[in-house]
């Protein structure tokens, strides 16, 4: 892409409504606008970095064995009547009639939506287990909605549905479920730490929520220093494993890690004093088993060979995908802008042609770009007749992990030079040298790549 004819409303001032990082960013490297309060236009960065995130985590759910579907983004409340969720729920809910004088509500979360699909179309055990997602719009009337995206009503989410004959089947979901939250987690160069959480209104005694740790996250959360330790890597798992999925959520969830709802002071006293660690949390997701509330009320059952009714059991699994936008930048930032992991970043590198208008200087500019585009990389050239430093402020803020700069003196030098933006680290390289860099590190980052490049 050239910036030249790229939609990239940079603001050099800091609006007065960001109070965070990540809000201040994304509002000064032109990703996001507000429309109204805790409601966002997501802008061609803002959206590209937003549809790298998800398609990792279809990506990784599809590896997992899940189905992606699509609900509507307005649910009847007949549903919610019937769960005995709709007056329970809270002020939180927008609930809308339509011209018929029919109440439906706009989607905070979908379990008696799905549980209707399911009770519709499935009535063997034969056709368990199950296990049905979606990435959709969710609106939650947040009193104070602040903090930009961290903490907006609208919100970009998955939410998954699973369905099983037996607990023991359904635990086995959630820990498939915490597994690829995990490699999702990493693939976007975050530590999201699995943390003993509250299950609030959607219920349930087994829940864990995702955190990631910073100073401006929401939660307050009590951990054993060990955990940063945890990385899952590359390692392969079969998801049909049971055993191999029970040692994986025995290794990340042994260790003390809890949000301050399910705090133990007397449990956290009994770690060595060196690991009690306290620290402010981003919750960018949350794994819950719940049994049979939904089944059993809404009569989602399945038969057996003899033909007795048995109602399933449930869980339900979510990630905050525009969230991870934010978590991302909070955890990922100099005093000069955003820096983006390779994995998720919405172009590969920059180029900066320091003297737009000089022939050998563009005509190398060009050269790079083509070569890039050709090996399936995406490059932002700064091809406008700006200054130089005009050019590397907007490249430092809006955060790609490599910038090419191209100038006449030193394409007399037969080279480019090559900036890595997290470290800061610069190299002169012949202009082919750095294009088989790039693809070389690119090579070893899986991208996501399920619908967009």
């Amino acid at each position: 892409m050239r910036l030249s004819s790229y939609f990239l409303p940079v603001l050099k001032e800091t609006p007065a409504e960001a109070q965070v990082v990540s809000h201040r960013l994304m509002l000064r490297a032109g990703m996001i606008k507000q429309q109204a309060a805790g409601i966002y236009s997501w802008l061609p960065l803002g959206f590209k970095v937003l549809r790298k995130l998800e398609n990792i985590v279809h990506e990784e759910q599809i590896k997992a064995g899940h189905i992606p579907i699509q609900m509507p983004i307005l649910q009847s409340a007949d549903l919610w009547r019937e769960s005995g969720r709709y007056d329970d729920y809270g002020q939180e809910m927008l609930r809308i009639k339509d011209r018929q004088d029919r109440d439906l509500l706009y989607t905070p979360t979908a379990e008696e939506m799905v549980t209707d699909i399911f009770r519709s179309h499935v009535s063997s055990y034969k056709d368990l287990p199950l296990t049905l997602y979606q990435i959709q719009w969710k609106f939650r009337d947040e009193i104070r909605p602040r903090f930009g995206i961290m903490r907006g009503r609208e919100f970009y989410m998955k939410d998954g549905y699973n369905f099983d004959l037996t607990k023991e089947d359904a635990l086995h979901s959630y820990n498939r479920h915490l597994v690829s939250y995990l490699k999702t987690y990493e693939r976007m160069g975050l530590q999201a730490i699995p943390m003993r959480a509250d299950s609030g209104p959607i219920g349930g005694d087994n829940t864990h929520e995702f955190l990631v740790l910073a100073e401006t996250g929401e939660s307050e959360v009590f951990y054993d220093s060990k955990v940063t330790d945890l990385t899952f890597g590359d390692r392969d798992i079969d998801y049909n494993d049971k055993s191999a999925c029970q040692s994986v959520l025995d290794e990340f969830t042994s260790l003390y890690a809890r949000t301050d709802e399910t705090h133990d002071p007397k449990l956290f006293a009994e770690l060595p004093a060196d690991r009690q660690k306290s620290a402010r949390g981003i919750e960018v997701g949350q794994i819950f088993y719940f049994g049979t509330k939904y089944s059993e009320t809404m009569g989602a059952q399945v038969a057996d060979d003899e033909g007795n009714k048995m109602p399933v059991h449930m869980g339900s699994h979510g990630i905050g995908v525009s969230r991870l936008i934010g978590a991302i930048i909070e955890a990922s930032h100099d005093e000069n802008g955003i820096i983006w992991p390779e994995g998720v970043t919405p172009f590969h590198c920059g180029i900066v042609n320091l003297k737009q208008g000089d022939v050998e200087a563009d005509d190398a500019c060009e050269a790079l770009y083509k070569s890039l585009n050709a090996l399936g990389l995406e490059p932002l050239y700064d091809d406008r007749n700006e200054r130089a430093g005009g050019k590397f402020a907007t490249m430092d803020l809006i955060g790609l992990p490599w910038r090419l700069t191209v100038g006449p003196r030193g394409l007399k030098n037969g080279v480019v030079e090559l900036t890595n933006r997290k470290s800061g680290i610069s190299e002169e390289i012949s202009p082919e040298g750095a294009v088989e860099k790039l693809a070389s590190v690119y090579r070893s980052v899986t991208v996501g790549d399920f619908l967009f490049r």
